[in-house]
């Protein structure tokens, strides 16, 4: 009997064994009933007969055993696609939903070649099964992937946003204490909580831009008219501030003014300008300019210290990167290692780019933003 056929006539007996086998995945399936553990197993077993069913250029059933097949028309989603989600809302992980898959094509293929005995099974149906099988399990593992992320990223969202509340009472009674001036330990203690709560304000800022742009929201940006030399100009003067024992140069020609997000430069540049503190010499100036050209401006933020490898280069703007060393000795735990991802983003929002170039002689984080 050909494979298909013996799928849609044993059908109940394939789909008795999926069940068994799922039952088997804890603790996710501890307390799922039989129409939950045969989730969409039907459907796919359907669309598995109907594809042995059709003919197939060699070209196509290789594109399937790769998981390349073309998306059906008729439907927004297949089979595996919607049982993948389900199986992630339902608390299962990835290794258990590929197993399911294993026990699957093994029950299939030793079912039917039981019944084909004594005579040998069509091994062109076998070839085409395990290709449809194979493409099933790309389809469910990249919509499982894709939930779980999505998940991921509306968790840190909510937990970012959530969290600003109860900082901002922190921050208002630290400020309300410090202006108390009770005490000096008083005073003291309150700065502490200051400090680290403009730590924090910083990371949760950090959380909530990644958040957005994982979710395909992009960094939201609100245009005015600035010169960007003022912008700078400012955040120098507040990182100077902070880290009075670094040398930080500016340098301005040209014009600066263009319509951009003054905030969101600021935070742009804050990245840049702590990345080079933190990885540079310490003994070197950073040095920080901006150029204005007919219809764009730069800003280039350079720092002199070991030459970044190119491979490390090509993934600076990864979020969750770090720089050549993963974490420098001043980083304690402040940061998420999301500034140089964030500060691509904003560029990207601005329709510009970042470019990095490293030697032995220096390291420059190059932006370039078009003024309108």
């Amino acid at each position: 009997m050909r494979l298909a056929d013996f799928i849609s006539r044993d059908m109940e007996r394939i789909l008795a064994q999926w069940e068994a086998f799922a039952a088997t995945l804890l603790p996710a399936a501890e307390n799922l009933g039989s129409l939950a553990l045969r989730n969409h197993a039907q459907q796919i077993l359907q669309a598995v007969a109907k594809d042995l069913q059709t003919s197939q250029t060699r070209e196509v059933q290789r594109e399937k055993s790769m998981g390349q097949a073309p998306e059906p028309m008729e439907a927004t989603e297949t089979a595996a696609e919607t049982h993948a989600v389900l199986r992630a809302q339902a608390g299962f992980n990835i290794n258990q939903l590929a197993a399911e898959y294993r026990a699957l094509r093994a029950s299939v293929l030793r079912l039917w070649m039981d019944d084909c005995a004594p005579e040998a099974p069509d091994l062109d149906d076998m070839m085409r099964f395990n290709e449809a099988i194979d493409q099933a399990l790309a389809e469910s593992v990249s919509f499982f992937s894709g939930h779980v992320e999505q998940s991921r990223n509306l968790f840190f969202g909510m937990l970012g946003h959530d969290m600003r509340s109860p900082l901002q009472a922190i921050q208002v009674t630290a400020s309300y204490l410090s202006a108390l001036k009770a005490s000096e330990k008083v005073s003291d203690a309150a700065a502490r909580l200051i400090r680290s709560g403009a730590r924090m304000q910083a990371l949760l800022d950090d959380l909530s831009d990644f958040s957005r742009t994982r979710l395909g929201l992009g960094i939201n940006v609100t245009r005015t008219n600035i010169n960007l030399a003022d912008i700078v100009t400012d955040e120098l003067d507040e990182l100077r501030a902070v880290h009075s024992d670094r040398q930080i140069d500016f340098h301005v020609s040209g014009d600066s003014q263009g319509v951009w997000d003054a905030k969101r430069l600021q935070q742009l540049l804050q990245n840049l300008v702590l990345n080079a503190i933190k990885y540079g010499g310490q003994d070197t100036p950073v040095r920080v300019e901006v150029t204005g050209y007919s219809t764009r401006v730069c800003i280039d933020v350079r720092n002199r210290g070991p030459a970044i490898e190119p491979a490390t280069l090509g993934c600076m703007f990864n979020p969750l990167a770090r720089g050549p060393d993963h974490q420098s000795k001043s980083d304690k735990g402040e940061s998420l290692g999301l500034g140089l991802y964030i500060a691509n983003e904003i560029a990207k929002a601005h329709h510009g780019s970042i470019e990095a170039r490293s030697n032995e002689r220096e390291t420059c984080f190059s932006v370039s933003l078009p003024r309108e």
